[in-house]
């Protein structure tokens, strides 16, 4: 069995959990998350623990019994401490402004860069490289942050370019020169 599905989810005080059929609804502190999962998972909410059951040992039950238990687990955390994402713009001249609800950032084109901040996602840039991005979807905060690091990925040369903080770049060496040979 699953050791990841079979784990059950503790529903900490002050989140309201709404089971309907095969939709889940998850409100907290952080705000409200809806999900539908797959019709043949049971999703089940006893005690203040939800529980995630599967019919039969099917490869695509298995399947599904981990990722429906982590996708509510997410949902859970999510409307409690929220996820967040940093990212790190390291290259001379490159930074960030926020101005209103857009992320305004000079990477180095001829333009500048203007991403619009989406609905449950907010954005903080507390120095000029440095980009926080934070809310309570889990999935929506990656690829809002995924999406900001695509505008100017780092190059292996120099490093230059949009980084995860913990985001290791293996450098390479240039060119050699015209010295070696003789």
């Amino acid at each position: 069995m699953s050791r990841i599905g079979r784990a059950p989810i503790q529903v900490p005080a002050g989140v309201d959990v709404k089971i309907d059929g095969n939709h889940i609804a998850v409100k907290g502190p952080k705000g409200t998350l809806e999900r539908d999962f797959h019709k043949d998972m049971t999703v089940a909410l006893a005690d203040g623990v939800i529980t995630v059951t599967r019919p039969s040992d099917k490869k695509e039950h298995r399947s599904l019994h981990g990722l429906t238990r982590s996708l509510i687990n997410n949902m859970v955390v999510g409307v409690t401490d929220g996820f967040k994402k940093e990212l790190e713009i390291n290259g001379v001249g490159y930074r960030a402004a926020k101005q209103g609800k857009d992320l305004v950032m000079n990477l180095g084109y001829s333009h500048q860069v203007i991403m619009p901040e989406i609905d449950g996602i907010t954005i903080e840039v507390p120095a000029q490289t440095k980009i926080i991005i934070s809310g309570p979807d889990k999935q929506k905060v990656g690829q809002f942050a995924a999406e900001v690091r695509e505008k100017r990925p780092p190059e292996p040369y120099k490093g230059k370019g949009i980084k995860y903080v913990d985001e290791y770049i293996q450098r390479k060496e240039g060119k050699a020169g015209k010295g070696a040979k003789k």
